[in-house]
C-alpha cells in the first residue's frame, strides 16, 4: 500500500503491529514509544521528509488516551505534576518543531541528532540505575502488583507534594517547568514530545518512582503533540518544496496500534519491577543509537 504524502510503501497491517509491541513495553515507563518509532520510519521505511516528526505526533495523538485513561482508573495520575510538565514543555515543542523545519532538513544530519538525544536519555538511565541499585534490590525483594494509589498533599505555584507507597514526595514547580521547557525544544526539534526525555529526568533528578511518573508525562506528551501537529500543519504552506504536515493515514495507523498497546501497557505495568523497565529501555536505546551513528559515519 503506497502512503502518498510520506512516499512510502508498506503493508497497512504493519505500522499497528510495530507501534502496539513498543507501546506496550514502553508506556510502562511514562514514554509514549515516539522515539523508537521515528527510527523505524526512517531507517526501515524509507521516510525522512520533515514530516516524519508531525506524523510521530499525530500517532501520541490517537495512542496516548487510552494509557492515560488507564493511569487515571488506576489512581496513578498525579495532576499538578502533569500541568507542571505541559506548561514547561509546551513552548519548547513549538521553538523545536521551527528549529527542526529551518536548520535540520538534512536527514543525515538529523539522524546524529537522534543517535546524542538517544545516548543521552540513556546514561542518564544507566546512571540513575546503577547510583540506585540498592534501592532496586530492596524493591525487587518485595517484588509483587503495585496497589497503592497517589494521594495530593500540596498543589500550588511553588511546590508539589503527593505521597505513594507510604512514602513522601516534594518537588519544585519551577525546577519541573524550567527543565521541561529545555527538553521540549529537544522533544519538538525529534518528533516525540519530550516525554521520552522527562520521565528519565523526572525520576533520576526529582527522584520521584517511575510509577507516579508514568501517567503524567504522558499526559505532557499528548498536549506537546497535539500543539506540534497544529503547528507543522500550519506553516506547511510556508514551505511548499518540502513535506512538512503529517502524513494522517500512516499515523492513524500506528496510532491504533500504540493505542491498544499502551492500554495493556499501562495496565500490566503494576506487575512489573522499575528496574526491568528501565534496563528494557536502556538496551533498545543505545542499541538504536548506536545504528544512527554508524550510518551517519558511512
Amino acid at each position: 500500500m503506497l502512503f502518498p504524502i510520506s512516499g512510502v510503501t508498506v503493508d497497512p497491517w504493519i505500522p499497528p503491529l510495530v507501534a502496539f509491541v513498543i507501546s506496550f513495553f514502553t508506556s510502562m515507563g511514562g514514554i509514549s514509544g515516539a522515539f523508537l518509532l521515528l527510527p523505524f520510519q526512517m531507517s526501515v521505511l524509507g521516510y525522512t521528509h520533515p514530516s516524519v516528526s508531525s506524523t510521530n505526533q499525530l500517532y501520541n495523538i490517537v495512542a496516548i488516551p487510552s494509557g492515560v485513561y488507564r493511569y487515571c482508573k488506576e489512581g496513578r495520575m498525579v495532576w499538578p505534576l502533569t500541568w507542571a510538565v505541559v506548561l514547561g514543555t509546551l513552548p519548547g515543542v513549538l521553538i523545536g518543531a521551527f528549529v527542526r523545519v529551518t536548520g535540520l532538513r538534512d536527514p543525515r544530519n538529523f539522524k546524529l541528532f537522534a543517535a546524542a538525544v538517544i545516548f543521552y536519555i540513556a546514561g542518564k538511565m544507566v546512571k540513575d540505575l546503577l547510583k540506585r541499585q540498592a534501592a532496586a534490590a530492596n524493591s525487587a525483594a518485595k517484588s509483587g502488583p503495585v496497589d497503592a494509589t497517589v494521594t495530593i498533599t500540596q498543589r500550588d505555584f511553588k511546590r508539589i507534594g503527593y505521597t505513594f507507597q507510604g512514602m513522601q514526595y516534594d518537588v519544585s514547580v519551577m525546577g519541573i517547568m524550567i527543565l521541561c521547557f529545555i527538553v521540549g525544544i529537544i522533544g519538538g526539534i525529534y518528533g516525540i514530545g519530550g516525554g521520552a526525555i522527562i520521565a528519565p529526568f523526572l525520576v533520576t533528578f526529582f527522584g520521584l518512582p517511575v510509577y507516579t511518573v508514568a501517567g503524567a508525562a504522558l499526559m505532557g506528551t499528548f498536549v506537546t503533540s497535539v500543539a506540534g501537529v497544529a503547528f507543522y500543519t500550519a506553516i506547511s504552506p510556508l514551505y511548499p518544496q518540502m513535506s512538512v504536515a503529517p502524513d494522517w493515514l500512516l499515523g492513524v495507523l500506528f496510532g491504533l496500534g500504540g493505542m491498544a498497546g499502551m492500554y495493556l501497557g499501562a495496565r500490566c505495568q503494576k506487575f512489573v519491577p522499575a528496574k526491568a523497565i528501565k534496563w528494557m529501555l536502556v538496551v533498545i536505546m543505545f542499541g538504536t543509537a548506536s545504528k544512527y551513528v554508524l550510518e551517519f559515519f558511512k
